[in-house]
């Protein structure tokens, strides 16, 4: 009997191609459901069969996966939300869903979408199921330590990313001094860490699961495009909490660090 396939809910970025390609390797077939051309050729040539729909379309969606015999659906990748409000058609059963939400905070809409996927049969896993060595190891992982400012810095930015994070605002926010630089909402990290370069340099940027977030969705991740934002904004540090957060490209992005000096830890 073929091994079933996993269906990939795959949004921008290099986070779903890495997973694509660690399955394909152990001859795991994944099913891709994406919403650009050029994701949906990337994943193809990895070797998953890649359906491309319009954001939305939920309808399309389920029946994708069910054409597939798709059991087991996972979420990975990035997802602009200003860019995908404008250019979502969704059909019947996305705008119901949508109307019933009371909260259209990332996490409250994700939730209720793995709800309806759920009430169609589907089971929903974590992408770390499959990829756990991307999850963040606890302790310094560059050559350079933090001082001790920018360990209260972090201590500091991990209790307010937690509060925020429990309104269901964002995952990061970046701290210099023990004063907030910088929180993120709809933007992403990126944009976040741009925006607080604005005001101080030498800032520290964490990045936590949200308190009350299902960890099979949205896992918090970093790599080698975070800190190069990170050096062209002037900030210093990442800290990301361990065990629950991706980290892509880590060989890379810590040489890359190492060679421009700054520094990368998992906290728990």
């Amino acid at each position: 009997m073929p091994p079933q396939p996993l269906g990939l809910i795959a949004g921008e970025g290099k986070a779903p191609l890495v997973l694509v390609e660690k399955l394909t390797a152990t001859q795991k077939p994944v099913v891709v459901i994406t919403f650009s051309e050029a994701q949906a050729k990337r994943l193809a040539s990895a070797g998953a069969k890649a359906v491309r729909i319009k954001l939305g379309q939920f309808g399309k969606l389920i029946k994708a996966f069910k054409k597939e015999g798709v059991k087991e659906i996972t979420f990975l990748g990035k997802i602009e939300k200003p860019k995908a409000l404008k250019e979502a058609i969704p059909d019947l059963r996305a705008l119901l869903l949508w109307k019933r939400l009371l909260s259209r905070n990332d996490d409250a809409i994700l939730r209720a979408v793995a709800e309806e996927l759920e009430k169609e049969g589907f089971r929903i896993v974590s992408p770390a199921d499959f990829v756990p060595e991307l999850l963040t190891p606890e302790g310094v992982l560059t050559r350079k330590e933090p001082s001790s400012s920018q360990w209260e810095d972090i201590r500091f930015g991990y209790e307010i990313a937690r509060k925020i994070g429990a309104m269901d605002i964002g995952q990061c926010v970046v701290v210099k001094d023990r004063m907030v630089l910088a929180v993120e909402a709809v933007e992403g990290t990126d944009e976040t860490i741009r925006r607080a370069g604005n005001f101080r340099k030498g800032a520290v940027v964490v990045k936590v699961l949200k308190p009350n977030q299902d960890p099979r969705l949205d896992l918090p991740a970093a790599g080698l495009k975070t800190l190069e934002t990170m050096l062209s904004a002037g900030a210093r540090v990442l800290a990301l909490e361990a065990g629950k957060t991706l980290f892509f490209e880590r060989e890379e992005a810590l040489d890359f660090a190492n060679r421009h000096g700054l520094i990368v830890v998992g906290i728990k």
